[in-house]
This record gives structure tokens, C-alpha cells and sequence, in this order.
């Protein structure tokens, strides 16, 4: 898809171009051709290892065919059914349930999923959510996703070094050849809130059309729509460290990581439920879909991942009521 490349080439250029005014503020002409030069740097490892940076950021751990059968399988039959390749799978340590996909293109494709997700959904539920990360690498989102969190991270933290640095007088008006003191609180106040939109930008529109192209990949738009319903009311009580770290990452993620974002607004990172809840509805109703269950159906049984019963329990509903060992590694 070529205006995927085109839209990540207008991001990158205008991610430079908020990174060199916050390197005028930090050191003037000179501090610019640095930040220029970094800039260039963080535009090459954006495109070819953001995917990498990202991963590393949420400490996903890769899982396989035998250390995660029941996710391993269930993410391969809806890549057949997507026609993609088969993506890397990772979960991450997390009690937020949450998931994001990443990589440079549909061959370097990875999705990952949180331990809260797989403990808070059934087998449907999941393959909603997992489809919907699909649909993301099939549209060659993720690329442009991973580029806006890392540079959008380098942005911020740059805003907090001159922030860090007025509170200690670290620029003291043209000494130095920046900004002064009022472009300084500027740059920290417009740099952060430009990238942030241009982020918020890419992000919300995307959302959307992830959701139905998971919905027609799964099979089931209320499969998707339980599962948005469900950790939506779920992560507002799980906080979300990593992510709270780096929040120019939180639109990779299907649900804003971050508590108390607001509603569809210009603001938000993603657009409010109850409007991507009613689109999919609205989708069910043109498939002819009308079972929220369809146990049986193109996809396969929709039932809630099991052990092997016996005294150590099985999950029912995606809630282990025994504690016995997870099926998802």
C-alpha cells in the first residue's frame, strides 16, 4: 500500500523537523545540526529495528508452537485465513489486558499479547483481538505505528531534559545561541503536544478500519466488540507501568494503556468504544451475523481455551478458576 509509505515518510519528516526545534532550544544553531543528525540516525533504526525497540519496551518474551501451543495455534489459523504470513508471537508480563502488533512490513510481522488479555477473554474474544493485530500488519500500519512511538519517545524525553534544565537554569537566554527561555518553555509545551497529534492523527482512523478487517478475518464482529467491551473496563483498573513510561507508544496498543484518557476527542489516542462498538455492530448486521457465539462457524469451535480438566481445573470464560498451569505459556 503505497500511501502507508508515503503517510510514515510525512511522519518521519515531521518528527525531524519537532526534533531539530528542540535541539535549537537546546543549544541554538549548533544544538540544531545535532538534533538533525540524531534525527537522521533515530530515522533509519525507526525503519528497520522499531519493531525491536518496541518489543523491548513492553519486555515481550517470544513464544512458540511448544511453549504456547493454544495462542501459537490460534494466532496461525487467523493469519491462513488473513492470508499473511506467519507472524512472531509475544506475550508480556502484564495484568493490564492490552495487545499491539509491530514490524516493518507483513514478513517481519509480530503481535503481541499481555498476560491480563489471556487471562480476561475466551478463545472468540481473543481471536478477535488477535485479528484485529492482523489486520494491522495486513495493512501495513505497523510500520508507521512503530516509527511514531519511537521518535515520539525521543521527543518527549528531550522535552523533559529542557525542562529538567530550566528548573535548574540550564538556559539562560542566548548564552548558548537557543531559544531563550520563552522558546524553551515553548519547545517544551508545543514540541510534545505536536508529536502527540501527529501520532493521535494516524492512529484513530486506523483503529477503525483494524476493527472491521479483524471482525471479516475472525468471522464474528461480536467477537471483537465483547472483547473491546470487556478490556476496556478491565485495563481502567490495571495500571499499565511500561506503557505509562513511554505514552508516546499508546496508540500501537487495540485499548489506550493509559488511565484517565478521555473521550473521542482531538486528544485521544483512540476513538471512544461505544462509536468502534456500534461500527462493528453495524458490520455484524451487514455480514448477516446475528449469534454473538458461533461455535462451529468458517473459524472454528468458540470455545474458551481448556487444560487438560482433571484436579487441576480448566479456564472457563478465559478465567482460571483453579489456578491450573496457562495454556498460553
Amino acid at each position: 500500500m503505497p500511501m502507508n509509505y508515503t503517510k510514515t515518510a510525512v511522519l518521519l519528516a515531521t518528527m525531524t523537523a519537532i526534533f531539530v526545534v528542540l535541539g535549537a532550544a537546546v543549544g541554538g544553531k549548533g544544538g540544531m545540526l545535532v538534533a538533525f543528525a540524531i534525527a537522521l540516525v533515530m530515522n533509519l533504526v525507526s525503519l528497520w529495528k522499531s519493531d525491536s525497540v518496541v518489543l523491548r519496551m513492553f519486555n515481550a518474551r517470544e513464544v512458540t508452537a511448544s511453549t504456547a501451543p493454544e495462542l501459537v495455534g490460534l494466532v496461525r489459523d487467523l493469519a491462513r485465513r488473513a492470508e499473511l504470513p506467519m507472524p512472531r508471537v509475544y506475550i508480556m508480563d502484564n495484568p493490564q489486558p492490552n495487545a499491539f502488533a509491530t514490524g516493518r512490513s507483513p514478513a517481519k510481522g509480530a503481535v503481541c499479547a499481555s498476560t491480563g488479555l489471556l487471562e480476561a477473554l475466551n478463545r472468540e474474544e481473543l481471536a478477535g483481538v488477535m485479528a484485529h493485530e492482523l489486520a494491522h500488519i495486513k495493512n501495513r500500519d505497523t510500520l508507521t505505528m512503530a516509527v511514531a512511538a519511537t521518535i515520539g519517545g525521543a521527543v518527549s524525553m528531550v522535552a523533559q531534559y529542557l525542562q529538567f534544565g530550566m528548573l535548574f537554569g540550564g538556559n539562560r537566554g542566548g548564552d548558548r545561541g537557543g531559544l531563550g527561555m520563552i522558546g524553551t518553555l515553548a519547545a517544551i509545551i508545543v514540541a510534545p503536544m505536536a508529536a502527540g497529534l501527529v501520532q493521535m492523527a494516524i492512529s484513530r482512523s486506523r483503529e477503525y478500519q483494524a476493527d472491521r478487517m479483524g471482525a471479516m478475518i475472525c468471522g464474528n464482529p461480536y467477537w471483537l466488540s465483547s472483547a473491546l467491551r470487556k478490556i476496556e473496563g478491565l485495563a481502567r483498573r490495571v495500571d499499565n507501568p511500561e506503557a505509562e513510561a513511554v505514552p508516546a507508544a499508546a496508540h500501537m496498543f487495540i485499548i489506550n494503556p493509559l488511565n484517565g484518557h478521555g473521550m473521542d476527542n482531538l486528544f485521544a489516542t483512540h476513538p471512544s468504544m461505544d462509536n468502534r462498538v456500534a461500527a462493528l455492530e453495524a458490520l455484524a448486521r451487514e455480514m448477516g451475523v446475528t449469534a454473538r457465539s458461533t461455535s462451529g462457524d468458517a473459524f472454528g469451535a468458540g470455545e474458551a481455551p481448556r487444560t487438560s480438566g482433571g484436579s487441576d481445573g480448566v479456564w472457563i470464560g478465559g478465567q482460571n478458576h483453579s489456578k491450573p498451569p496457562s495454556p498460553w505459556g
